[in-house]
């Protein structure tokens, strides 16, 4: 039997709408990579947590061979793994311009 669906809410306190992006880093030791996440936003919270993760991101202290690269947008898409997650790079350019 299929897992009921359930809303992925954003992060932003008392937001409670739906998110639709996930804000991200991608993350390696060397070895392995993944994607940081660092908020899952709505549309309406996505310009101030975008900010805020960026503020996380220089705050990092990174171990020894480790990388992390600067926070980026991806649309989500329910049931999709992070490999599977749209960039959306047009949105990161406008939300950094200002």
């Amino acid at each position: 039997m299929p897992m009921p669906s359930y809303p992925v809410l954003c992060y932003a306190p008392d937001c409670g709408a739906e998110a639709e992006f996930k804000i991200a880093a991608r993350w390696s030791d060397g070895v392995t990579g993944e994607l940081k996440t660092y908020f899952l936003a709505c549309t309406a919270c996505l310009p101030s947590l975008f900010e805020q993760a960026k503020i996380k991101r220089d705050r990092c202290t990174l171990a020894a061979g480790e990388s992390l690269d600067v926070p980026s947008i991806f649309r989500m898409s329910r049931g999709a793994r992070d490999r599977q997650l749209v960039r959306c790079e047009d949105l990161e350019k406008q939300l950094s311009a200002g």
